[in-house]
């Protein structure tokens, strides 16, 4: 497999690899310490990147509870568009500040505000409920946003792997609470948007040594839900969903990854709904790839691609 994976997508996959073999296994110590080790390996890769104008955090209180953001802004300009990001890990780990850098690459490409949730994890928060506040979040950006020096009328939503799938079922949710518009589009990092995968797909990704195995995925799917119903529920299994009125899309998809085959089945389902979408197949990297932009000239050209399909979807107008 290593032959296939760029090679300075690698040094990103070693990078990650050596340091998780200094600590015990997180999928089997307590969830607390597993966090721990998961902030303290990805510390390297949220380090340096564009400095921003302006980053400020604000608890905002919505009906589920409060609930933490961080808005980075590359100009002081007020009015500007926004992008809402939600981070991967698998709906367990991760968070705000493994997705920093991250975050502030879309905002410096793009002229746009980036605003890092800090949702509810699982398995202590199982489905719905990092959805449901999520949803209330955009809903009170789209009414308040104002007040953040930010322009409410043009948001859009995204996120990696498990971000990817919260994303899409905010703008599903949305749309079935009648506020189909209130995103202009979703930007889709390798998302996990189904707990189903081929024989294919996991024969030749999903291995033990992958950057994201099939019995990985597996265990941060039974976290998120709360039984095989929710399995079946469109609002999780996002890709059996009624896709039509959906956001235009961009997905962002790792040749070597697991989830590869989701993101383009999505895409032909929402192009075959009269939507938007378009599928950006990036050879060579693995899951989680965007991370390596430190090292890796193909992470870099990933978030341009997308930091310009962002500019273009939230322009004035």
């Amino acid at each position: 497999m290593t032959d296939l994976v760029d090679p300075e997508v690698q040094l990103f996959v070693d990078g990650v690899a050596a340091a998780y073999a200094r600590h015990p296994d997180v999928m089997t110590i307590p969830m607390d310490q597993g966090r721990a080790v998961v902030e303290e390996v990805r510390r390297p890769w949220r380090e340096g990147g564009p400095v921003m104008a302006d980053t400020a955090e604000r608890m905002i209180d919505l009906q589920g509870g409060p609930l933490k953001i961080r808005v980075h802004r590359p100009t002081l300009e007020a009015g500007l568009p926004v992008l809402i990001y939600l981070h991967g890990g698998g709906f367990t780990f991760f968070s705000i500040d493994t997705h920093d850098r991250v975050m502030r690459e879309y905002a410096a490409r793009a002229g746009i505000a980036v605003i890092g949730v800090d949702y509810p994890l699982s398995p202590e928060a199982k489905f719905p409920l990092a959805l449901e506040q999520i949803a209330a979040l955009v809903e009170w950006l789209a009414d308040h946003g104002a007040e953040l020096g930010i322009d409410p009328a043009r948001l859009a939503i995204g996120g990696d792997s498990a971000g990817g799938n919260l994303s899409v079922a905010t703008a599903l949710l949305l749309r079935d609470r009648g506020r189909p518009d209130l995103l202009r589009g979703m930007l889709l990092n390798y998302p996990g948007l189904s707990p189903d995968k081929s024989d294919a797909a996991k024969a030749r990704f999903g291995g033990d040594g992958a950057i994201l195995s099939a019995s990985e995925a597996d265990f941060f799917w039974n976290n998120y839900v709360r039984g095989p119903e929710d399995s079946r529920n469109p609002l999780a299994n996002v890709l059996i969903a009624d896709v039509s009125d959906l956001p235009p899309a961009i997905f962002i998809v790792a040749e070597i990854d697991l989830l590869a085959e989701q993101s383009p089945a999505m895409a032909d389902r929402m192009i075959a709904a009269g939507g938007q979408a378009s599928v950006h197949v990036y050879p060579g990297a693995v899951h989680g790839f965007i991370e390596a932009a430190a090292v890796s000239a193909l992470a870099r050209k990933a978030l341009q691609d997308a930091a310009e399909w962002l500019s273009a979807h939230l322009a004035a107008g």
